[in-house]
C-alpha cells in the first residue's frame, strides 16, 4: 500500500519497531460538561466489562461502539454532547480499554462473543429499543447485534464502518494472508501495526487540521497495546475480522429486509476502510443521510462538532 505515513509503504509500516516516547494519560478522561460521564463496569461472563454512561436512562438509547485499537475514549467528547437528550452507553471490548484482558490462549477473542457481551450488558442496563454508532470494529460488532434482533435498532450512525467487499482495499491484502494462513510468520508481519508509529499514522494521517487531533489518543491507546499479551489478542481479532467478511452478504440482506434508516459520516481519507465502503450502503438502504467528511479514520477528532450536530438532528428524528 502506498501513502501510509507520507510516503511510507504499508510494508515499512509494519517493519517498524521503535516506539516514540510514551506519556500515559487515563483513559477515562472526558470533555468538561454539565452532564456528569460515568465510567463503570459490570461482571459478564466472569469479566469485568467497562463502559462509559450519561444521561437519563429515560430517554432514548445511543450505543457507541468504537474501533480498533482504540476504546470508549475515543466517544470522550461526543458523550456529553447527546446526554442532555439521550441515554448514552460507550462499552469497551474485552482486551480493550479498562476492561478484563484474559490471555488470549484461554479467551474467545472474537466478533461474535464482542457483540454477545455487549448485548448482555445492554439487557443488564434495561435497554430496548437502540440507535447505534459504528466506528471500525464496532461495525461488524453492531451488525451481529443487528442480524439477532433487528427489531430493537431504531438507526445507525456509520462512520468508517464497514459491511461492503468494495471498503477493504489494498490496506487489507498483509491481513487476508494471514486469513489465508495464519502462521507464525504472517501473524508476525503485521505486529508492526501495533506501534507507536502505527498508532500516531491512523490518528493523524488523512487529517487537514492535526491541531484538532490530541495526543492522548495515541498515548494511551499505546500504553495499552504495549501491555504484556495484547499483541496476541490483536492477531486473534485481526484472524478473526474475515468471519465478519463472511457475514457481509447476509447484513446487506437485512439492510434490504428491514430498511433502518441510517446517518453515514465517514472520513473521506481513510485508507483503512476508504469511501468505497460507503457508497454501498445507498444501494440497500431508502433513508441514508450521507456526508464524507475531508479527514481521515478518526473522523471524531476533527469533525466532532460537526458529527455531533447530524447525529442529534437524525437522532431526534428517527427516536422520538
Amino acid at each position: 500500500m502506498k501513502n501510509l505515513i507520507h510516503n511510507t509503504s504499508l510494508a515499512t509500516l509494519l517493519s517498524a519497531s521503535a516506539l516514540l516516547p510514551i506519556a500515559v494519560t487515563s483513559p477515562a478522561q472526558a470533555a468538561e460538561s454539565p452532564f456528569a460521564v460515568q465510567m463503570s463496569s459490570m461482571e459478564i461472563d466472569g469479566l469485568n466489562i467497562a463502559y462509559r454512561e450519561a444521561g437519563n436512562p429515560e430517554n432514548p438509547t445511543v450505543l457507541l461502539l468504537h474501533g480498533f485499537p482504540t476504546s470508549s475514549h475515543m466517544f470522550r467528547n461526543l458523550i456529553p454532547e447527546l446526554a442532555e437528550d439521550y441515554h448514552v452507553i460507550a462499552p469497551d471490548y474485552p482486551g480493550f480499554g479498562a476492561s478484563d484482558m484474559p490471555d488470549a490462549a484461554n479467551y474467545d477473542y472474537g466478533f461474535a462473543n464482542a457483540a454477545n457481551i455487549v448485548t448482555q450488558l445492554i439487557d443488564a442496563k434495561g435497554v430496548g429499543d437502540y440507535s447505534v454508532y459504528l466506528m471500525d470494529y464496532g461495525a461488524p460488532v453492531g451488525y451481529r447485534m443487528f442480524a439477532n434482533h433487528p427489531e430493537r435498532v431504531t438507526g445507525f450512525v456509520i462512520q468508517n464502518g464497514n459491511a461492503y467487499d468494495a471498503g477493504l482495499r489494498e490496506f487489507w491484502d498483509p491481513i487476508k494472508a494471514y486469513w489465508a494462513d495464519a502462521s507464525p510468520e504472517n501473524g508476525d508481519a503485521l505486529r508492526g501495526f501495533l506501534t507507536m508509529e502505527a498508532t500516531q499514522w491512523q490518528f493523524t494521517h488523512g487529517v487537514g487540521d492535526l491541531s484538532k487531533v490530541s495526543p492522548d489518543n495515541y498515548w494511551h491507546v499505546q500504553y495499552l497495546l504495549d501491555r504484556p499479551g495484547n499483541q496476541e489478542v490483536q492477531l486473534e481479532m485481526f484472524l478473526d475480522y474475515s468471519t465478519n467478511v463472511d457475514e457481509y452478504a447476509k447484513w446487506q440482506a437485512m439492510f434490504r429486509e428491514h430498511q433502518p434508516p441510517a446517518l453515514i459520516v465517514w472520513g473521506k481519507n481513510d485508507h483503512i476502510f476508504p469511501a468505497d465502503g460507503a457508497h454501498p450502503y445507498r444501494e440497500d438502504l431508502n433513508d441514508v443521510e450521507f456526508h464524507l467528511l475531508d479527514t481521515g479514520h478518526f473522523a471524531l477528532e476533527e469533525y466532532g462538532p460537526r458529527i455531533a450536530s447530524e447525529m442529534k438532528e437524525f437522532l431526534d428524528r428517527v427516536t422520538r
